[in-house]
């Protein structure tokens, strides 16, 4: 096809149409969109259904509050860590938009991924885009329908396996499917399997470019991490101005016409239907489809490519970019120390939890037989993947006499609780409070241990 008939077909297209439809396109960003997109999605879908020690990879159990993540168990004691990875997260996320714009947008952010398994069913139900324009403008028949139905269907699937497979991270996939195929499921899993259900059928089939336009934070503040060396995809405009329509035999130089052919294909093939070539706009998302649509027409005409491509305001302005700089140096030494300390912190993690609550009820202690005697409320978890036995000691300062179980047996990821009672004899009660430390250890692994700090009360408290 020739440039100027590509340029009089896309304004035809869109003139009487005010929906967006998005161009079909082949390249190098199209490629690597799918090649990023169907590892995550993969992983979002067959993650759940992996199991370690006779349960998920991957299982936030509200319940029970146990938090399971391959081979670790976190509880919400260790909220420490969700705190690190957020700000990990965070950190991760600045870095990366300093340095090359909005690309999680483009590429990563589940807005996008499962707008492209919508945007393929409805290819292949309608067709590109001038298919869906024509498809649309049809009086209904049973062509249009059935194609409409096939099309919503695929998009109604995939939008229950995402409910079915969110809800299964905190439910148990197994256990889910087979209580929904029976017609077992509790009332609370239904609700959210619907609602992320119609969520997804709404956010990726209907709202799409208007989610990243008017809904994504993101795009609000993204303006601030930019500086003059952020890459972003930019339209070379001193090379493409002025635009205009010509023919391969034309000295379009002579004609004071720039290489952009004023063609469309950059606005048709746009996920967000923004114009690159109105210069950077919050809505573009960095996806580099307008790289590649632009580059095939100009391989089809014989220019050079690269009018549109990632580059910088400053590599336009001066010939070239600069990689390293204080705000990017920044962000990139905060992410390496939070990462640092986030695998500091999991390699150091216990996998032995103590907790020890003294009585303090009506009678914060008891005299018993000449002694003064205090009541605890012992908790031990047990984060190991293996039944443990534990044993229980006092550290402290007095001759203190431990009343407990002599072995507490704990079922891999469980916690025991029980009370034990600490005695000491009333003359050896020095102070109105004593401090010591209850100490738990493992009698098949004794390396493995906790102990917690408490109080040991007695009568000249208050005497």
């Amino acid at each position: 096809m020739m440039p100027e008939m590509i340029a009089t077909v896309a304004v035809e297209a869109d003139s009487d149409n005010t929906k967006i439809y998005v161009r079909s396109v082949k390249g190098f960003y199209q490629r690597l969109r799918r090649y990023t997109g169907i590892p995550l999605l993969a992983a979002y879908f067959l993650t759940p259904w992996f199991s370690i020690a006779d349960r998920p990879a991957v299982l936030f159990n509200l319940t029970a509050q146990k938090f399971h993540i391959f081979w670790l168990t976190f509880w919400p004691q260790d909220s420490i860590f969700l705190t690190l990875l957020l700000i990990m997260a965070a950190f991760l996320l600045l870095t990366v938009t300093v340095f090359v714009g909005r690309v999680w947008c483009g590429f990563t952010c589940p807005q996008t991924i499962w707008s492209l398994m919508f945007s393929w069913a409805e290819n292949k139900c309608e067709g590109d885009r001038n298919q869906r324009i024509k498809l649309d403008k049809q009086p209904w028949s049973m062509n249009k329908a059935l194609r409409r139905i096939a099309k919503h269907t695929i998009w109604l699937v995939i939008s229950l396996a995402t409910g079915l497979t969110f809800v299964g991270y905190f439910y148990g996939i197994q256990d889910l499917i087979v209580e929904v195929a029976t017609l077992k499921a509790n009332g609370i899993a239904c609700f959210w399997i619907s609602f992320f259900l119609v969520c997804t059928y709404i956010n990726a089939g209907w709202l799409r470019e208007k989610v990243c336009q008017h809904m994504c934070p993101y795009a609000r503040f993204q303006s601030v991490m930019y500086d003059k060396n952020t890459l972003t995809v930019t339209y070379d405009a001193v090379r493409g101005e002025s635009r205009g329509a010509r023919k391969n035999n034309q000295d379009y130089k002579a004609m004071r016409l720039g290489d952009c052919l004023d063609c469309h294909w950059c606005v048709q093939v746009c996920p967000v239907d923004i114009d690159i070539r109105d210069g950077l706009q919050y809505a573009c998302i960095d996806c580099g489809l307008c790289i590649d649509a632009c580059n095939n027409v100009m391989d089809k005409v014989g220019y050079q490519p690269g009018l549109i491509r990632f580059t910088s305001q400053g590599a336009l302005e001066t010939g070239k970019n600069t990689i390293f700089r204080p705000l990017l140096a920044g962000y990139l030494t905060a992410l390496v120390a939070v990462a640092g300390l986030f695998a500091y912190g999991l390699g150091e993690i216990n996998t032995v939890g103590l907790d020890v609550a003294r009585d303090r009820g009506s009678k914060l202690f008891h005299r018993k037989n000449g002694g003064i005697e205090n009541v605890y409320t012992v908790k031990i978890r047990n984060k190991n993947r293996d039944v443990m036995r534990f044993q229980l000691s006092v550290d402290g300062q007095q001759n203190y006499q431990l009343e407990s179980p002599e072995i507490i047996t704990v079922d891999k990821g469980e916690v025991r609780v029980f009370p034990v009672r600490i005695w000491l004899s009333q003359r050896e009660v020095k102070n109105r409070s004593e401090h010591l430390n209850i100490v738990v250890h493992s009698i098949e692994k004794p390396e493995l241990g906790a102990k917690q700090k408490t109080s040991f009360i007695g009568p000249g408290f208050f005497f």
